[in-house]
């Protein structure tokens, strides 16, 4: 039986806390195919007004947008585009094996392609750098390495639907078009589809991160694309839930089709589909996506076998939307949340094969190439992420970690920290196809010029691997560097795997 009230008890709670001094907030939903059935909110959606954040708040999705376009490339792209098609087919200009990667690997997370924000950011193009579609294309079609062989690994990236959505542009369906014409003006609700994070939408609340010295505005000059462009509220979003799971009209069989299992090229399923991830809780599936832009952070989830939903958005940055969501959901569902795994012994790992990538662990946080996830008991014994997108499922064995991440058997051994350890790196790096450069002196790696000059400091792991920990905005960047045999210098963070530097001179 569902325990509607319970869920109110707690959704009013959990909103309470944004409710102490001026601050920004959020809403939380719970909802069927007739509406919203319990609800709260708290905080304000604009510090400058004053003004109260509710669930007609219009924030943005974020990649909550994901599922969105996937709808609309498999109910209106008209065959356009299809799943089995590759990307190089629409996008000539893409190379080598980028250009080879299908339309349905590219929205499934199984592509390999390097996500586009951290490639750039480690370039050291910062979080506020304004860019453009047409470059940000030409940038992508200099890419011709993969992360990985597509289909042999699950990791999120944001460009294959970049990629997917200029494709179905190409063929005269642009997505904000698409997204009004087929589901904001049947459903009577408003949602947009900005490109530039600076335009003008009417009722957007700020987003707000907290520097040292108190709550400040966010801003992303990335382009914005069908990866996680839309806008709207949290009562609109709610409304065109309820129509998923309701199955009415066109959108019948819809949700089973985007959630539906996908496979890795050897067979092994992925919980990932197209714009929806798969969850365990109990004895229900779930259905649901998460978003994160600077300042904003959203999720839903869906039990469609009990037609019931939660959403959560929010406009500050240290919102746990993920987690109010899931707790939300397994009130009203009566199940018990998932037990956070034993402790591993913290400490940061390395490839035992002596390969160039690191893992951390801290009080039941696994980071791969610095995305980190929390782990869960699994029903096996091992130590299980809840992330479609970043699978894990880990066991600690001696001093070493070993299971399966992103769809691969791996194996971690302690890193050998040293102090110094640097001194090879010391000097000019340049990747001359991108104009880009930075030097590494005294353990410290140096990017930018004058007053946006930022330092990383390298921590040596042995095996010629290193560290490197900067921040970008509200956002803190950890990422590897390893010397590779012929003397290139490789920068890898989880998301980009494919830049190699060369000595300057």
């Amino acid at each position: 039986m569902l325990d509607w009230n319970a869920a109110q008890r707690l959704v009013e709670a959990r909103c309470a806390v944004w409710e102490t001094g001026a601050q920004p907030g959020g809403a939380i939903a719970l909802f069927d195919a007739s509406g919203v059935r319990a609800s709260a909110a708290g905080g304000l959606s604009d510090l400058g007004r004053d003004e109260r954040f509710s669930l007609d708040s219009r924030v943005r999705f974020a990649s909550l947008t994901k599922h969105l376009f996937a709808v609309l490339l498999l109910r209106h792209g008209n065959g356009r585009v299809a799943l089995t098609d590759s990307l190089g087919k629409h996008l000539p200009s893409l190379r080598g094996a980028v250009a080879q990667v299908a339309v349905g690997r590219a929205l499934d997370m199984s592509s390999g392609l390097p996500d586009l924000r951290e490639t750039l950011s480690l370039l050291d193009l910062r979080i506020e750098s304004v860019t453009e579609a047409p470059a940000l294309l030409d940038f992508i079609s200099g890419l011709e390495r993969l992360n990985f062989t597509a289909g042999s690994e699950v990791s999120y990236s944001n460009t294959g639907y970049r990629l997917v959505e200029a494709a179905l542009a190409g063929q005269e369906l642009p997505f904000a078009e698409l997204l009004q014409r087929h589901i904001a003006l049947p459903l009577g609700v408003r949602f947009d589809a900005p490109e530039h994070w600076d335009e003008p939408l009417p009722g957007l609340a700020p987003g707000y991160w907290r520097s040292d010295d108190g709550w400040r505005h966010s801003f992303a000059g990335l382009h914005l694309s069908a990866s996680g462009s839309a806008v709207g509220s949290l009562a609109a979003l709610c409304r065109w839930l309820g129509e998923l799971l309701a199955e009415r009209g066109p959108w019948a069989g819809m949700l089973a089709e985007l959630g539906a299992p996908r496979k890795l090229a050897d067979g092994t399923p992925s919980d990932y589909g197209l714009g929806i991830a798969r969850l365990r809780l109990g004895r229900h599936t779930l259905f649901g996506h998460g978003g994160s832009h600077p300042g904003y952070k959203a999720h839903f989830l869906l039990a469609p076998e009990r037609g019931v939903g939660a959403a959560v958005v929010a406009n500050r940055e240290d919102a746990p939307a993920f987690e109010l969501a899931l707790e939300t959901l397994a009130t009203l569902l009566g199940e018990a949340l998932p037990i956070r795994s034993a402790p591993f012994t913290d400490g940061l790992y390395v490839d035992a094969a002596g390969g160039p990538e690191w893992l951390e662990i801290r009080r039941s946080v696994a980071s791969h190439l610095g995305t980190g996830v929390a782990l869960h008991q699994g029903r096996d014994g091992a130590a299980v992420s809840l992330s479609a997108h970043l699978p894990m499922a880990l066991r600690q064995r001696g001093e070493e970690v070993a299971g399966r991440l992103c769809g691969r058997e791996r194996r971690w051994r302690p890193a050998r920290i040293a102090t110094g350890g640097c001194e090879v790196l010391e000097g000019e790096w340049t990747l001359p196809q991108w104009n880009a450069g930075f030097s590494i002196d005294a353990g410290t790696l140096l990017a930018g010029i004058g007053p946006v000059r930022r330092d990383a400091r390298l921590t040596a792991l042995g095996g010629n691997r290193w560290l490197a920990e900067r921040r970008d905005g509200p956002w803190a960047q950890r990422f590897g560097l390893s010397l590779d045999p012929d003397g290139r210098l490789s920068l890898r963070s989880h998301r980009s795997r494919v830049l190699r530097f060369v000595r300057r001179g």
